[in-house]
């Protein structure tokens, strides 16, 4: 045979043997890993599926890299879907036992992820059947959208399963409770080991919780939507965390429920030169951090005996925190220059406050300038915990500000009782907390939301509506150890220390007061006899311009 009738068979064989390459074959609940290179489309094939299957989801899930899930190997607008978790429902015809969905790269690079096909009887639900804001008919996804402050779910409401062949019942034309509007929405939240942004964590991650058992086993219920109202929720949002948010749609009546397309996010960009998720975390709050850190674990073991540095610590980030709220939402500054300009003013107030209680003397007012910091830590941490996402607390932010002030307030109350040993204690836990934001800078450490969530909620006008939980990991216990370790031996060797001397050392204007004082009235004292200081300080200018006189003989002494 000759050369050209060899080549075209070639070229025929070698195009079906890489059709053949391109298939994948998917079974039914069993996840399998897909690579999709360049300019390449990859056919999902689902055989032998079982008569009492009315219809299939398959989810397809990377990291950060975009992959494109279609019906037919040409994508096109309508029936394909463009993201790195994206998914697509089948409805099964009469008789149909296989189905064919395609999987390709649509940035021209190379995609891999890792998929899963999951069955559906026709008593469950059917995920983003009533569709009606995206852009698939049926559409099972949840859509993710994060800014600094909060990161917000969406997804489509679900109608009622039916048969195969079966025309789906209306999505819209009455509420009983033969339709649709009985059907209600669990959320649920997963959060990746922290610290921990590889490709393997995550898959892992969405292999343990992409159906409905590893969901409710694995995940957390934060919360449950009826059908009447917005299919939406809103959560904090984490940078370089990953979380994992899925929505199960239940059927009361018939007991039975359907998993929506699980979706992730780290709150942060994995392409981004700056600030992204791999280089978290600016320069300036680097250093601005470290420093803290450091003044925080002097004032912890030595605040009450050098009381100026605490006080000026003190002042320093009062006026630091109230002054960046003030001028973040008044201006239009860039991040740094606002954390600049909050530094210099909180250096200002730092001064004023030392200088308030070295000219007037007045412990009690410093004091509760001290204990207002330590309130406000002590309320941040309650509302910090699973008693911040009550209703009460979401709906209202009058609610929410009048229960952290008075928190805030009745701590100073104390301080009037015993100053010294509030002043101790202010100086352990907040010292030690600084220390705990330091290292949060380096490592990643859920305790620094303590005071981010009240900052954010200073910040952000709509974060009330915002789930405010984060994960706590074997981390965040490390953390908790440290802060009670340091916070507690700060404290007791300061009261250990300071239990012969006085309450707190004496105002030092008032003292040279007392002593200038004392001299004009004791003439014994011979200080008492000194000349005043522009006189010493003229007869020392005459001495160093006038030549002195000798004393005595000059001739030399006769032995």
């Amino acid at each position: 045979m000759s050369l050209w009738i060899w080549c075209p068979l070639l070229l025929l064989v070698c195009e079906v043997q890489a059709q053949m390459e391109n298939h994948v074959i998917f079974l039914p609940g069993t996840f399998q890993n897909v690579s999709v290179s360049q300019n390449e489309t990859v056919q999902a094939v689902v055989s032998r599926i079982p008569p009492e299957v009315a219809f299939i989801t398959l989810q397809f899930h990377t990291q950060h890299r975009n992959a494109t899930l279609s019906y037919t190997r040409i994508p096109g607008p309508g029936p394909s879907l463009t993201a790195v978790d994206s998914g697509l429902l089948a409805a099964l015809l009469p008789g149909q036992a296989s189905l064919s969905l395609f999987l390709s790269s649509p940035d021209g690079d190379t995609v891999a992820g890792t998929g899963v096909i999951l069955p559906y009887s026709s008593s469950d639900p059917v995920p983003g059947a009533c569709n009606t804001e995206f852009n698939l008919d049926i559409d099972p996804n949840v859509y993710i959208h994060y800014n600094l402050y909060e990161t917000e779910i969406r997804f489509a409401p679900a109608n009622l399963g039916n048969e195969r062949g079966e025309t789906p019942s209306p999505c819209d034309i009455s509420t009983e409770a033969t339709t649709r509007w009985r059907l209600q929405y669990d959320i649920y939240q997963y959060f990746l080991p922290e610290n921990d942004l590889s490709e393997r964590s995550l898959f892992t991650g969405i292999q343990a919780v992409a159906d409905i058992r590893g969901m409710m086993e694995n995940g957390r219920l934060v919360m449950t939507l009826l059908s009447s109202d917005m299919s939406m929720a809103v959560f904090t949002s984490i940078p370089g965390q990953g979380v994992v948010y899925s929505v199960v749609v239940r059927d009361p009546l018939l007991n039975t429920s359907a998993s929506y397309v699980p979706s992730h996010t780290y709150a942060c960009s994995f392409v981004s030169t700056l600030d992204g998720c791999q280089t978290l975390g600016k320069i300036s709050t680097k250093v601005f951090f470290t420093i803290a850190g450091m003044a925080g674990l002097f004032v912890c073991f030595f605040g009450h005996r050098f009381f100026k540095c605490e006080l000026f610590c003190m002042g320093f980030s009062f006026a630091t925190f109230f002054f960046f709220v003030l001028v973040t939402r008044t201006t239009g500054l860039e991040y740094n220059l606002c954390l600049a300009v909050s530094a210099v003013i909180g250096v200002v107030g730092g001064v004023l406050l030392v200088m308030s209680w070295w000219r007037f003397g007045s412990v009690m007012a410093c004091i509760v300038v001290v204990g207002l910091m330590l309130g406000f830590l002590i309320a941040s941490t309650v509302l910090f915990t699973p008693l911040g996402d009550l209703d009460v607390f979401r709906s209202s932010d009058a609610v929410f500000w009048v229960t952290f002030c008075c928190i805030m307030l009745i701590v100073p109350l104390f301080f009037v009782r015993w100053p010294r040993e509030g002043n101790i204690i202010t100086c352990g836990v907040v010292g030690a907390y600084a220390v705990v934001l330091a290292v949060n800078t380096y490592i990643y450490t859920s305790l620094s939301y303590i005071s981010l969530n009240i900052l954010k909620r200073f910040l952000n006008n709509n974060f009330s509506a915002v789930f405010t939980d984060v994960p706590f990991q074997a981390i965040d216990y490390i953390m908790i150890t440290v802060w009670v370790v340091l916070g507690v031996s700060g404290m007791v060797l300061q009261l250990y220390r300071e239990r012969s001397r006085p309450f707190f050392p004496p105002s030092p204007y008032l003292m040279w007061l007392q002593e200038r004082e004392r001299r004009k009235t004791n003439v014994l004292d011979p200080s008492h006899h000194c000349p005043p200081l522009p006189n010493r300080l003229l007869a020392r200018v005459r001495q160093l311009t006038k030549r002195m006189e000798s004393a005595g003989e000059n001739t030399p002494l006769l032995l």
